[in-house]
């Protein structure tokens, strides 16, 4: 059932990301990295069709994570990847080739040699709050100066730049989700509304929201989905040992393997990002270069 859930979330996030995808890019650019941005986007079904996937795929992937190892679930969620390429390919109907599904394949085998050889598991919380506002406040502040930086990037390099701070956003709110589920078991929901967690997830997630538009808005999505897949597991994982007492593995081979995973990500996000073909109807990036924002 731990497969079945996990896969079943994979297929619903995967899709629901084309969906988007294929609406965002249709949004004006102008509204680029503007919080108007989803006030245009909540206009078009296709778009609230792929919101509405993305949440039934959250959903199915907190069942399985709830009955399952992170280390099993984790990786089977980030195939989510391979559905969205292939719906993407049956949609243009472009291939990847060789190229291109090289890069698909060592970013699913990084995460989840990644992920199965530093094997998380959990531990007790850190209470020193001087340890857990510098680990949020550090996510916070890398995914804005990549956010600023990204304006000055081509367009190919603007959307994974955009994505990897969307996906850092994202695992520090997959981090403070799980407080706050600690906080509602143990106090209720006086508890939790008292607590600053669950508001802090709350703004992440319309932020990410935006970026991951914005990311969708300016190119294809093999240029932005393979580096948000790869950023928010490595990034809540990071949260979950820097601030929840989460550990990994440790040993000579554990840590080869980590190296390795994290090695096979970046040359499979190099590797798809230089694939040269584009989805049909998308402009090329040097005429949207030349569009304001």
């Amino acid at each position: 059932m731990v497969f079945a859930f996990a896969l079943s979330a994979a297929f619903c996030l995967g899709v629901g990301f084309v969906y988007q995808q294929n609406a965002a890019q249709r949004a004006p650019m102008s509204d680029f990295l503007s919080f108007r941005l989803l006030l245009d986007l909540v206009r078009m079904p296709r778009w609230l069709a792929g919101i509405g996937l993305m949440v039934c795929g959250m959903a199915l992937g907190a069942v399985a994570l709830n009955d399952g190892e992170v280390s099993l679930v984790e990786p089977l969620l980030a195939t989510n990847l391979l559905f969205a390429m292939a719906l993407s390919r049956w949609q243009t109907k472009q291939s990847l080739g060789w190229t291109g599904w090289g890069g698909l394949w060592l970013l699913a085998g990084g995460v989840t040699a990644f992920i199965v050889a530093g094997r998380p598991h959990g531990g007790e919380s850190v209470t020193d709050p001087l340890r857990h506002w510098l680990i949020v406040g550090l996510v916070i502040g890398g995914a804005l100066v990549l956010a600023a930086v990204s304006k000055r990037l081509r367009m190919s390099a603007e959307a994974a730049t955009l994505a990897v701070a969307a996906g850092l956003l994202y695992g520090l709110q997959d981090a403070l989700t799980r407080v706050s589920g600690e906080r509602f078991r143990d106090g209720g929901w006086a508890a939790l509304v008292i607590s600053w967690q669950p508001y802090v997830v709350l703004a992440l997630g319309v932020t990410g929201l935006v970026l991951v538009q914005s990311a969708f808005e300016t190119a294809p999505l093999r240029m932005s989905l393979p580096a948000l897949t790869a950023a928010q597991p490595l990034a809540g994982i990071a949260c979950g040992v820097g601030f929840l007492g989460d550990r990994l593995r440790t040993t000579p081979g554990a840590l080869a393997w980590e190296a390795a995973g994290i090695a096979a990500i970046v040359v499979g996000i190099v590797l798809i990002g230089r694939h040269p073909a584009m989805p049909a109807g998308s402009a090329a990036p040097e005429l949207r270069d030349l569009q304001p924002r």
